[in-house]
């Protein structure tokens, strides 16, 4: 699959001596949905200023749809989108007259039917004439999405997103991402909803402190980093762990009253029907079984509480 983005060695150092992104390289896929996990401070809008041309790095290289963000960052530019977290309008704007002047500063003929549609989709067209001061907080967010998609951009960075917003925006918003990735358009975000990453994303990069941690299918990442877990409903507590049923992966919890079994699935011999003969074999009853998988919000806690240990 053809790449969109490509990433090599960019990096950005403050006069200060801070290093907000130690050299990065990364690849973005066309078309795909490429999610970007880590804590606050962790990096990820500092990487997303940097190849959108808002922050000058120091160093590394950037290309957009193969044009370079720096010879030809007019060009590049223009194939990128970008929903900010923060307001970066004019509050005495309205949205129609927001979205025309985005278009055309990015050199976009005049479109009208175009940006109605867009209006439409995100349910600002009854809204359109209105000034920004007199909309909701949802209202807003939803112009800065307009703004960013008035110019048909190739590669859309929405970050953090959903952060603050209503359910019905966060709903809508979800919605026009499947439209625009099937109109070819590639999604980049960042989000502190990890389960939004599990739903939507194809690949998923963890980043922390700076550091771009690791890039990997989203499935393949649960697949090789993930852990299953068997959780037992006891029918009387336990004070204790028999003897018998000691063994790597087993613990007590819920004031006796659950074991918890975490397996490799993977294994050829999950341990899982030993432990039901032990448990038998001891006379303990149970009153429930449920199976569950570790989420990438497990996967990236594990992932940031390993960096931080090995940077201890």
């Amino acid at each position: 699959m053809t790449n969109i983005l490509s990433v090599q060695g960019l990096h950005k150092t403050y006069k200060s001596g801070v290093v907000a992104l130690h050299p990065t390289d990364l690849d973005v896929r066309k078309g795909e949905i490429f999610a970007l996990l880590g804590p606050n401070g962790a990096g990820k809008t500092t990487l997303i200023s940097l190849i959108c041309g808002l922050v000058m790095p120091s160093g590394g290289h950037v290309a957009v749809g193969g044009q370079d963000h720096v010879k030809r960052f007019r060009d590049a530019r223009r194939l990128i989108g970008l929903v900010p977290q923060e307001m970066n309008v004019d509050i005495f704007t309205t949205p129609m007259r927001a979205v025309r002047l985005t278009r055309g500063l990015f050199g976009k003929k005049p479109d009208d039917a175009y940006l109605e549609q867009l209006l439409r989709d995100l349910s600002l067209w009854d809204k359109r004439d209105a000034r920004l001061i007199e909309l909701s907080g949802g209202m807003k967010r939803r112009v800065l999405i307009a703004k960013a998609l008035s110019h048909e951009p190739e590669v859309l960075f929405l970050d953090e997103p959903t952060a603050g917003v209503d359910v019905e925006l966060r709903r809508d918003m979800w919605k026009l991402v499947h439209r625009l990735r099937e109109r070819g358009v590639t999604i980049i975000l960042t989000t502190h909803y990890i389960e939004e990453a599990e739903e939507m994303a194809d690949r998923v990069g963890v980043i922390n402190k700076g550091r771009l941690l690791l890039v990997d299918d989203k499935d393949a990442l649960m697949a090789r980093m993930g852990k299953r877990q068997l959780i037992v409903t006891l029918q009387s507590p336990l004070a204790a762990l028999p003897a018998s049923l000691d063994r790597p992966g087993l613990a007590l919890g819920g004031e006796g009253t659950t074991l918890t079994y975490s397996f490799d699935s993977h294994a050829g011999d999950t341990g899982i029907a030993d432990l039901m003969r032990a448990l038998q074999a001891e006379g303990i009853a149970f009153s429930d079984l449920d199976a569950r998988r570790s989420s990438l919000e497990d996967i990236f806690v594990d992932l940031v509480a390993e960096d931080r240990s090995r940077a201890a």
